[in-house]
């Protein structure tokens, strides 16, 4: 049973040609969907291959953070890709955050915002977040997988997260977040002007102190995906590392 008490069931039959998949890779319960990602982009699964899971043991997050994935309560899925451009690589995580939060903002109550690098929120709660793993071979990027990770409800023992609006199905939300997915691995090249002020009307860092990656304040983010921070010796771009308020 799903954390709602709604009972786990396979996608609808032809769900996939539906979102524009080449396939639906689905599974009941599995370490990670990341995991079955890779091990299916080796044995040379198409891009536009999707991993579904109604529950994960291990889900992860960037920095070997884990999510809580229990039966249906969110939507844990991979897509598997094999891009073409290295540039559209490094602001990936972004442009995805960015196609995510035009296309779930129907099925929010509140307004979606984007924390740099891979998070999605409502207000001050997280709703989901976004994982980018690349594999490489000969300096040249084979595919990538991109796990996406969205509360449907709240899970236990999480209370101040966010979620979709109540009574939104599981295949309802990956109907809008696969198409989403595909859209945003098809770009190519760094982040456009219409992009980074798209992240700027939803940035939940911008004008707060951090921590991290830098201390001092976040002035917004560079069209190849860093986050600007003006501190106190002058304003660097930071290309990795996740943002600690003070």
């Amino acid at each position: 049973m799903a954390a709602d008490g709604t009972r786990v069931t396979a996608p609808a039959p032809g769900l996939a040609a539906q979102l524009g998949l080449v396939r639906l890779d689905y599974h009941v319960r599995v370490t990670s969907t990341m995991d079955v990602a890779h091990a299916l982009a080796e044995e040379g699964a198409p891009a536009g291959t999707l991993v579904l899971a109604s529950s994960q043991a291990a889900g992860r997050g960037r920095s070997g953070k884990t999510w809580t994935s229990e039966p249906d309560a969110g939507l844990w899925c991979t897509l598997i890709e094999r891009p073409r451009d290295g540039r559209a690589l490094e602001v990936l995580a972004l442009r995805v955050g960015l196609h995510l939060a035009q296309a779930l903002a129907p099925v929010v109550d509140g307004t979606l915002q984007l924390k740099w690098p891979n998070d999605l929120y409502v207000g001050v709660r997280k709703l989901g977040g976004i994982l980018i793993e690349v594999r490489w071979r000969d300096a040249r990027p084979e595919w990538v997988a991109i796990g996406v990770g969205i509360n449907r409800v709240v899970p236990a023992g999480f209370p101040d997260v966010a979620h979709v609006r109540n009574g939104i199905t599981r295949d309802a939300l990956l109907a809008v977040v696969a198409p989403a997915l595909r859209q945003a691995a098809a770009a190519d090249g760094v982040l456009t002007t219409h992009e980074c002020e798209a992240w700027a009307a939803r940035d939940l860092a911008v004008g707060r102190r951090v921590l991290s990656p830098a201390q001092g304040a976040v002035q917004g983010i560079t069209p190849n995906g860093a986050v600007v921070i003006a501190t106190e010796t002058g304003t660097i771009a930071c290309h990795s590392g996740s943002l600690i308020f003070e």
